[in-house]
């Protein structure tokens, strides 16, 4: 079965045949979704009905309008304590939700409340900082939005297959980028800019580019694995779980066109 850039779907349960049909597994193993011995497939009650597409979109639809609810309210506060509280909060719950498989609501919530009040305040202090930032934030919504759907269309009508191939393609792309992200960073606290990949140059708008290209296969991969998950038949509950996976894309892919913007319309 093919996995995924994204460290939640990479997470999803598996069988030898694929997804695992969480009441397959002998009585008395419980995994992420009963209380288990790790590694073991998740176990789900007989009531537990199959996931729905359905269920996948309206819960991915809630936790982003969550976060863009949180982040506007955060653009107009402009609280730092507040932005620094979402950027920690969010990093914790994402952690525990990814090793522990979790399924829950309040988890996967707050996650997408933390990102809120972390990405709003960012937004707020950009667009505050100089009239040539003002609806910046609107646009970066809108163009996460436009690579969303475009993804979705190239997943649908087949024009991008994915493939074990391609899979692999995109995770190393992934880690390739996460590591310049990381070199440029420890770079930059010894010298001004770092490496050039983030101080708004010419090399620093083909990295956006790359990065936002990254992110849109990532949606990719995401696509096929939530598929996969549905024909599956796995419990419905995990759609939160998913959810929280498409989430983690979107806000990459938000962070990354709002860069680009900013490169563009700095003064």
């Amino acid at each position: 079965m093919r996995t995924s850039s994204n460290p939640a779907f990479r997470n999803l349960p598996t069988s030898p045949g694929g997804y695992a049909r969480f009441g397959d597994a002998p009585a008395g193993l419980g995994g992420a979704f009963g209380g288990g011995p790790a590694g073991q497939p998740p176990m789900a009650g007989a009531s537990d009905r199959p996931l729905t597409v359905d269920d996948v979109v309206q819960k991915t639809a809630l936790n982003a309008v969550i976060t863009i609810g949180v982040g506007i309210a955060a653009a107009i506060l402009l609280s730092p304590v507040l932005g620094i509280l979402g950027f920690v909060v969010g990093l914790v719950v994402s952690l525990i939700i990814i090793f522990k498989q979790s399924t829950s609501p309040a988890l996967v919530l707050t996650y997408s409340v933390s990102q809120g009040l972390a990405l709003g305040t960012i937004t707020g202090f950009l667009e505050a900082s100089s009239n040539s930032y003002a609806g910046i934030g609107f646009q970066a919504i809108v163009g996460v939005v436009g690579v969303f759907v475009g993804m979705l269309v190239v997943y649908k009508t087949g024009a991008i297959r994915v493939t074990p191939r391609l899979t692999k393609m995109v995770i190393g792309a992934a880690i390739g980028v996460v590591v310049l992200m990381l070199v440029n960073l420890v770079v930059s606290f010894f010298s001004t800019g770092g490496i050039g990949l983030r101080d708004g140059g010419p090399l620093a708008i083909v990295f956006s580019l790359v990065c936002i290209a990254v992110g849109a296969f990532m949606l990719l991969l995401d696509f096929d694995q939530a598929d996969q998950a549905v024909k599956a038949g796995v419990p419905a509950k995990f759609a939160w779980y998913l959810a929280f996976g498409f989430m983690t894309t979107l806000v990459w892919l938000y962070i990354e066109i709002l860069r680009l913007l900013s490169y563009f319309r700095g003064d």
